[in-house]
């Protein structure tokens, strides 16, 4: 009963700080909402979730969400584009950042330095492992939605729109990213970000089921290498 009050004394204090211009209102409402989902989302998932959940969360009207969003799931899809660039935005640093010199403890400990040449990819896994709580909420959230897609074959064809942004961006991060541990992508750099993603999701549904002892290093830097080259005197320049 004691957090009962809250919300409404909440939604008391923020309503008057919203811009009085509905252009400047938009991006503050558009937030409100997209954090409210994702709360709930990640509380009780897509399905339980309903839009009055939502806008009671968000300490807005029905009428402010029909405004922004047709539905749930073009909603979800915001979210998925918000969560797609914040990804690619970390894994583009990640890619890019200075690699540990050779016979570093770094280097050495984690078998993924100039010996193995894949460091660097190495360093993009350890962004999106699903090791913090909040990629695990977002990977259960985002399956449970793919789920939902495959059910609905406008909902899927959608996503698929979505998805092919993020295999786009992560086919040049990857790219990158070999190419600074003097490695090439031995096919077609969408087709290795592709089967980046399945394992990535495989790998990290079996996590969660079987626990942290999966074997996910080691078996992402044997796939790398399996699919990746050594760059030769044709690929300079590229």
């Amino acid at each position: 009963m004691a957090c009962g009050p809250r919300p409404v004394h909440r939604r008391t204090e923020e309503v008057p700080s919203l811009p009085k211009s509905p252009t400047r209102r938009r991006p503050l409402t558009r937030a409100a909402l997209t954090d409210s989902a994702l709360a709930l989302f990640t509380e009780k998932g897509f399905h339980a979730t309903s839009i009055s959940d939502i806008v009671e969360r968000a300490g807005l009207t029905r009428g402010a969400f029909y405004s922004n969003y047709r539905d749930k799931e073009e909603l979800f899809l915001a979210l998925y584009d918000a969560h797609t660039e914040r990804l690619l935005s970390e894994l583009r640093e990640a890619a890019t950042a200075p690699r540990p010199e050779p016979g570093s403890g770094t280097d050495s400990a984690s078998g993924t330095g100039s010996g193995s040449g894949v460091h660097p990819v190495m360093q993009l896994h350890e962004r999106v492992t699903g090791r913090t709580p909040q990629e695990r909420q977002w990977f259960m959230v985002s399956m449970e939605f793919t789920l939902h897609a495959a059910r609905h074959p406008e909902v899927a064809r959608a996503l698929a729109v979505h998805e092919n942004r993020l295999t786009e961006g992560l086919a040049e991060v990857v790219t990158t990213a070999l190419a600074g541990a003097g490695r090439r992508p031995d096919l077609d750099p969408e087709d290795l970000a592709r089967l980046l993603v399945a394992a990535f999701e495989g790998l990290t549904a079996r996590q969660l089921v079987h626990g942290t002892g999966e074997p996910t290093e080691r078996l992402l830097t044997h796939l790398m290498n399996a699919l990746s080259a050594p760059l030769g005197p044709s690929d300079e320049g590229q």
